[in-house]
Parts: C-alpha cells; structure tokens; sequence
C-alpha cells in the first residue's frame, strides 16, 4: 500500500464508490461477503488497493494545504512543477490556534513579532506521496485562501 488506509468512517462515506470499484473487480455482494470470510488476506488487500485509489484521486486535485501550529502557519501552493510556500513564524508567546491568537495576528501582521518567509520546494519522483507525507504530519488540503491572501500581502 502507498498511502495508508482510510478509516472505517471513510470507507461509509465512500460506501457507493467501494461498490463501484468491486463491481469493476466483478466482485458481487455476495462474493465479497464470501471473500472476506474465507480469504480475509486478499479482502484487506482490496481494501488497500481501493484506499489508494482513493487518495490518488484526492492528491491529484488537491492545490492548497496549510498547517498551522500555535508559532506558525505553513501555507503551501501545490504546482505543477513545485511547491511554494508561505511560513509565518511568530516569535512572541501568542498562539494562533486560539481565538485570541488569531484576531492578535490578524491585528498585528506587521508587528515585529510576525516574520513572514517565502520559499519554493521541489518535489520527490513522487509528487502526491510528498502531498501526502505533509497531510500525515498535520498538513490539510484548503481552497487556499490564507494562501491567496498573504500572497496578495507580501508580493
């Protein structure tokens, strides 16, 4: 497996694409429910195979992803060709994963406590298990708009 499976929640919301892509298998109902009873290996190896498909598609389309720590706010544009990002780091003890740490920055993103940095990143021969290793430690998948407005900010 490349990625890592999804979770039983993410396989409910995904009920009606599993049934596609046994279908696909020619795997009925039936023979699924024999399948994981009697060969329980090679129903968790479907499962595994369905999973990355599934992150496959979810990392081809995936253009932002930001993670925000309580210093610092990693904001990342996901290219063709690369990667660029956007770091705040913030060097006083505000935490920016609060309420009141949010509105401090918003109100004070020109303090000499705030430093922005900006950076591009190549990719790996693998571009979505880059994506994917940055959702792993913590990285979600946005619109972008923190993004496009620290852009517009500082360029």
């Amino acid at each position: 497996m490349k990625y890592s499976r999804l979770t039983k929640e993410q396989f409910e919301e995904l009920h009606q694409e599993f049934i596609n892509f046994l279908a696909t298998q020619s795997i009925t109902a039936d023979e699924w429910t024999n399948l994981k009873e009697s060969k329980p290996e090679l129903a968790e190896a479907e499962l595994d195979v369905f999973s990355d498909l599934i992150w496959e598609g979810v990392l081809n389309k995936a253009e932002y992803l930001e993670h925000i720590s309580p210093q610092h706010m990693y904001l990342f544009h996901l290219g063709e060709s690369n990667m660029q990002a956007i770091v705040l780091n913030i060097k006083n003890d505000v935490d920016i994963t609060t309420d009141e740490g949010y509105a401090w920055l918003r109100e004070n993103l020109m303090d000499e406590n705030v430093e922005f940095l900006q950076a591009d990143k190549d990719y790996t021969d693998d571009k979505n298990l880059d994506k994917f290793k940055m959702i792993e430690q913590g990285a979600v998948i946005t619109k972008g708009d923190l993004f496009k407005y620290f852009d517009k900010l500082i360029n």
